[in-house]
């Protein structure tokens, strides 16, 4: 089975900011910052997890993280945001992962950026097969 690493670099109430790493793609990562897991308002906890394909009514086929502890409908998916909404801040996730070509600024937040041309480059990279998604934290 294919394998991806992502590597989490920064962590702020902006989201946590990682690297997506698989054989010759790379990109950046955006994800909520860590509230111990807690479902809707957290990213999911490092480990290694099965990835494949689902049909989402809201993205259509993309990649679902599954068996994440206590957690369900982990998605990779196109947005900008991953704050933490009560601390002010814009989200496009519930616990979900965002992939970007840069990281960078969206009315003054951290952001991904060039969101959907990557998940569809990530999509065709991966050939839409599963793949063992390795996630580690870097601070």
């Amino acid at each position: 089975m294919p394998q991806a690493e992502l590597f989490r670099l920064r962590r702020s109430d902006q989201g946590t900011e990682g690297i997506f790493v698989s054989t010759t793609f790379s990109c950046k990562t955006l994800e909520l910052p860590w509230r111990n897991n807690e479902n809707q308002i957290s990213c999911i906890p490092p480990g290694t997890y099965n990835v494949e394909i689902r049909r989402s009514n809201k993205f259509g086929k993309t990649y679902w993280v599954k068996e994440v502890p206590n957690r369900s409908y982990i998605l990779i998916h196109s947005g900008n945001y991953a704050g933490d909404k009560t601390k002010g801040f814009k989200t496009h996730v519930q616990g979900c992962i965002l992939l970007g070509k840069h990281h960078g600024f969206l009315a003054g937040q951290v952001a991904v950026l060039n969101s959907r041309i990557v998940v569809r480059e990530f999509m065709e990279h991966m050939e839409y097969e599963p793949f063992e998604l390795r996630i580690q934290e870097e601070f």
